[in-house]
């Protein structure tokens, strides 16, 4: 990817990112304590993963989140002129970093870490 299309696939990540997590599952308080106790995370390719555990309705709320991401990503990517996998990783690089102190992503080897205080470990090929 050139810097400039980098470039233009991060701000359009960042505009869609918001609208990626539904906003009735971001004031969810069962997503929101799955965020907290690390059962849900972010992965590297922008949609959220089980990290462990999780109940048949989290299972669901996870499946449903990333059913709308999905779609979010593809109406994006095409008028973005880039690929489907460029986009949900741009967005992925953009989901990882927004984490907070305690929740769970998905580092550049496929572990599982739990973000701390400093910069979550990101893939070398993500933007900024």
């Amino acid at each position: 990817m050139t810097t400039f299309r980098s470039t233009l696939l991060t701000l359009a990540a960042l505009a869609g990112l918001a609208l990626a997590a539904p906003a009735s599952a971001q004031r969810d308080p069962a997503y929101e304590a799955a965020r907290a106790e690390g059962t849900v995370g972010e992965r590297t390719d922008g949609y959220l993963a089980l990290t462990g555990g999780g109940d048949a309705a989290l299972r669901k709320m996870v499946d449903d989140i990333n059913i709308r991401r999905r779609a979010i990503y593809a109406r994006r990517a095409q008028a973005e002129g880039a690929t489907m996998e460029e986009y949900s990783f741009t967005a992925g690089c953009i989901a990882i970093g927004r984490t907070q102190p305690g929740e769970k992503y998905q580092a550049p080897d496929g572990s599982w870490q739990t973000r701390g205080g400093g910069a979550p470990q990101r893939d070398a090929r993500c933007p900024g």
